[in-house]
């Protein structure tokens, strides 16, 4: 058997890859494990300490304490879900039912919509027009403002629409020559074949909905429907950490179990979301690959 023989130039240029993606992951990886060992630090031996942080500095876990005991964490929580799987749920719907119709060569217009489509990620009415617009249709402090005014996204539209592309023309003849309808055609030919663009796309909606808090500050007055995201920046932002510790502590160690406060917060409203990713890998992979590529 022939046995392959690797130039020097070719072990050299291993070595580079080697040494480059191991590079590109530890600066990807770090930040979530100084995160990680921060928020399970000393308070007092976090604020000494300098450089890399690898390990924790002393094992503390008043800051999850704190963070667990706080109400608004788990009103976030429980509104962030709602937002999330209402919003997935919507979102997803619109942006296949669009890419259907967009991808369809005998649809009137096909061209024209496309462009239009395509036009909305360059030029929108931008954060006033918008926020008038909520407000006279009555979505000021509703549910609501946080899920239809993002309801579907262009981009999404349109890789949906390149993979809907892909699909033989002739398996949508063969459903309509047996009496299908479009909407049978949608479900039972086009949706099955679909399902990587679909778990790419509900996983982009999904980390969009469960990050998003910018709509909720603009459009939220009341706090009871405040999603976890804009808790976590009054805590990041604001330095709001006073709720979260007991009124007994000194002014010091209030300073630097904050920071920890602060760490602890990122790690439990980011967990979730990361641990849906390893179930959707697969897909998101294979989905990525052929939504990207026209046949």
């Amino acid at each position: 058997m022939y046995k392959y023989k690797q130039s020097i130039g070719g072990r050299i240029f291993d070595v580079f890859n080697v040494i480059i993606i191991t590079a590109i992951t530890f600066i990807c990886l770090y930040p979530m494990v100084h995160v990680l060992m921060a928020s399970l630090s000393s308070p007092s031996m976090l604020m000494k300490h300098e450089g890399l942080l690898l390990w924790p500095q002393g094992f503390h876990g008043a800051a999850y304490k704190a963070v667990l005991d706080n109400p608004d964490i788990y009103t976030g929580y429980m509104n962030t879900l709602v937002y999330v799987f209402a919003g997935t749920a919507v979102n997803v719907a619109l942006t296949v039912v669009a890419a259907y119709v967009l991808s369809r060569k005998k649809f009137p217009f096909r061209n024209f919509f496309n462009f239009i489509v395509v036009l909305t990620m360059f030029v929108n009415g931008g954060m006033v027009p918008t926020y008038l617009t909520v407000k006279n249709v009555g979505l000021i402090d509703s549910r609501l403002a946080l899920i239809l005014p993002t309801a579907i996204s262009a981009y999404n539209v349109i890789l949906m629409r390149t993979y809907m592309s892909s699909i033989p023309a002739a398996l949508e003849e063969s459903a309509r020559i047996d009496g299908a309808s479009h909407f049978r055609v949608l479900l039972s030919v086009i949706f099955p074949l679909c399902k990587p663009i679909f778990a790419v796309i509900t996983l982009y909606y999904a980390v969009g909905n469960w990050n998003s808090w910018f709509n909720a500050m603009i459009y939220l007055n009341d706090r009871a429907k405040y999603p976890l995201q804009l808790f976590l920046r009054e805590i990041l932002i604001l330095n709001e950490t006073n709720s979260l510790m007991n009124a007994n502590d000194s002014g010091i160690e209030q300073i630097q179990i904050s920071e920890n406060i602060k760490y602890a917060t990122i790690i439990v409203s980011t967990v979730p979301i990361l641990c849906i990713y390893p179930f959707l890998q697969k897909f998101f992979v294979k989905g990525v690959m052929i939504g990207a590529v026209k046949e």
